[in-house]
């Protein structure tokens, strides 16, 4: 198939003006975003990239969770579309460019053929996908999952906030639920760009990662249950302490990840400690192991190892513990030939590029169960994300679409 010839650049300052004006809408209060799904912010940032898309001569395809597809026709009618995007929605505290940018980016994408009037033989469609975060609605990727068989629609529009809405009411509410079934759509490709959401880019300079793998999650909630008991006068023989026993488990979880290093890591977020009083040595702590690896047998082993340490340092503290499995999927590999494709956008156009693993979920991590697909990411400053002070360069903006558009029309196949 003919590549695109290095020339063809996309208008790098239209597309951050783009990115400008999508954070207007669901201002965060430190100069971030807040659009969390299915709020009315999100349906006014959805109103928003739909205008752009008909105004680029799209056409608007919306499924049942609520995704957006805009169409570019191909010159074959029957040839399979290249899909690209991410998602709009954001954290509560959320910055400008995470999802935002592989969403623009596909705009711009199409904005370009447009002005070049570049003819590709496959559809080009601009997705973005519903409940990426997950941090209204869980689980993340939510919608892409649901499209790719991983999770149950009924199930999904189940799922409530923490008011007690359910997503499908809500996705009814905001008047963006569609009626094309979920996942019966097919796919010759799928790209998605993001920002790396790690440090790695930048500290290294290098224009574009690669991404060849997405880190596989384990997430094991362990409960440990000793005995509240008053922190004056309880002898130091005749405690339960389950607040020293969760710091002892958390210690070992670090000591595993780092003899899987450098691609595992592992950490708690989630920790609770009961009754959580000053002068009350704690009874009760609860907290989430994450563990994290490109490889399946790495994450079984940290998993095996921390139920069998944290059972060890329980049984000789005189605790239970129990372990319940509350979230994981496993590692992923993208496919070899989108993978090449971007690895030779990045080379046709000069950015210093490197591979590299995806440790955040994305939802290329389910588009891949069904569909061809790879990754591009640039640099983020600090590799801060999730975060209302994330930031990236416009020049780092240009490059991670460029690299898109030249994979992506690749892929779709310039018609000469």
């Amino acid at each position: 198939m003919a590549a695109p010839g290095e020339n063809l650049r996309i208008n790098g300052d239209r597309l951050w003006e783009s990115i400008m004006e999508m954070a207007k809408i669901g201002p965060g209060v430190a100069g971030g975003n807040n659009r969390q799904t299915l709020t009315d912010e999100d349906g006014e940032g959805r109103a928003l990239f739909r205008q752009w898309c008909e105004g680029a001569g799209c056409s608007m395809g919306l499924d049942q969770m609520g995704t957006m597809f805009a169409r570019r026709e191909g010159t074959d009618p029957d040839a399979l579309p290249v899909y690209v995007g991410s998602h709009l929605d954001t954290q509560p505290t959320g910055g400008k460019y995470d999802g935002v940018l592989g969403v623009l980016g596909g705009l711009e994408l199409v904005r370009t053929l447009n002005d070049l009037d570049i003819r590709t033989r496959r559809p080009v469609v601009v997705v973005n996908w519903t409940n990426e975060e997950g941090t209204r609605f869980a689980p993340a990727m939510l919608a892409s999952g649901v499209f790719a068989g991983i999770h149950d629609q009924d199930w999904a529009y189940s799922r409530e906030d923490a008011d007690g809405r359910k997503f499908g009411d809500e996705l009814q509410r905001i008047g963006w639920r569609g009626d094309e079934e979920t996942g019966s759509r097919r796919m010759h490709a799928f790209f998605e760009l993001h920002i790396e959401q790690g440090p790695i880019l930048e500290a290294e300079g290098k224009d574009i990662g690669v991404v060849t793998h997405g880190q596989g999650l384990s997430w094991t909630q362990v409960t440990i249950t000793g005995k509240d008991a008053h922190t004056g006068s309880t002898p130091m023989p005749m405690r339960r302490n389950a607040g020293l026993a969760m710091a002892r488990v958390l210690d070992l979880v670090d000591e595993i990840a780092w003899s899987h290093k450098p691609d595992a890591v592992g950490a708690a977020g989630h920790i609770e400690v009961h009754p959580n009083s000053r002068n009350v040595i704690p009874g009760r702590a609860v907290f989430t192991v994450d563990f994290r690896s490109p490889q399946l047998e790495v994450i079984e082993d940290m998993e095996r190892r921390m139920r069998a340490g944290a059972q060890k340092i329980a049984d000789g503290m005189e605790l239970s513990v129990e372990f319940e499995k509350v979230g994981g999927f496993d590692p992923v590999n993208f496919d070899e030939g989108c993978v090449a494709a971007v690895r030779r956008a990045a080379e046709r156009l000069g950015y210093s590029h490197r591979d590299i693993i995806s440790g955040a979920g994305h939802d290329a991590c389910w588009i891949n169960r069904v569909a061809p697909t790879a990754m591009i990411m640039c640099p983020c400053v600090d590799g801060l994300s999730h975060n209302e002070a994330e930031e990236i360069s416009s020049a780092w903006a240009r490059a991670g679409a460029e690299v898109l558009f030249h994979a992506v029309v690749e892929t779709a196949e310039i018609v000469e």
